[in-house]
């Protein structure tokens, strides 16, 4: 069973964490959500989202993927995160699934880990990064680091992360069951 790790923070944005989440979960994969401390946050859009767990209680090794939702200030937050940074660093070192959304990739380069890679993200964050080829695609796919643009592309995202691990058979068997 793939087990992910999936950060919020306040600011985080609600759709891309709760989507990827439940989509992931659909799959049979163990997916925790977990907090900078183990308070609830309060998401982009003023939704309150209760963590599975806080970060010191986890053994965030023992982990096969992590997934940076996106929101300004959630990025923000975890990027301000040393144990967040620490984390995304040793899986992409691993060669662990990296992936992010929206705003997502900039904890990313704030990892050091985008240079020269292929990559996409939401629009309004485009000018804050550097030294990453950026696309235009949806999900972008570069090797075991994964991105995506926004909300509206969370399902494809989400899904595209099954296919990786479990085969695109499965991924389009879930869609099918969401009416996607």
């Amino acid at each position: 069973m793939v087990k992910v790790l999936v950060p919020i923070a306040n600011g985080s944005e609600e759709m891309e964490a709760v989507i990827v989440i439940d989509v992931l979960r659909r799959a049979q994969w163990e997916v925790t959500c977990v907090g900078l401390d183990e308070r609830p946050i309060k998401a982009s859009r003023g939704v309150v989202i209760v963590p599975d767990a806080a970060w010191n209680s986890l053994d965030t090794a023992a982990y096969d993927m992590i997934v940076i939702p996106g929101g300004n200030e959630g990025a923000r937050n975890l990027r301000g995160d040393p144990r967040v940074l620490k984390t995304v660093r040793d899986f992409f070192e691993a060669g662990k699934v990296v992936a992010a959304i929206c705003a997502g990739p900039l904890v990313l380069q704030e990892a050091g880990i985008l240079k020269d890679r292929k990559m996409t993200c939401h629009p309004n964050v485009v000018s804050e990064l550097t030294a990453t080829r950026r696309l235009e695609e949806k999900v972008v796919v570069d090797g075991h680091l994964v991105t995506s643009q926004g909300p509206g592309t969370a399902f494809q995202f989400a899904l595209t992360l099954v296919a990786m691990k479990d085969g695109q058979e499965k991924a389009d068997a879930l869609a099918k069951a969401m009416v996607l």
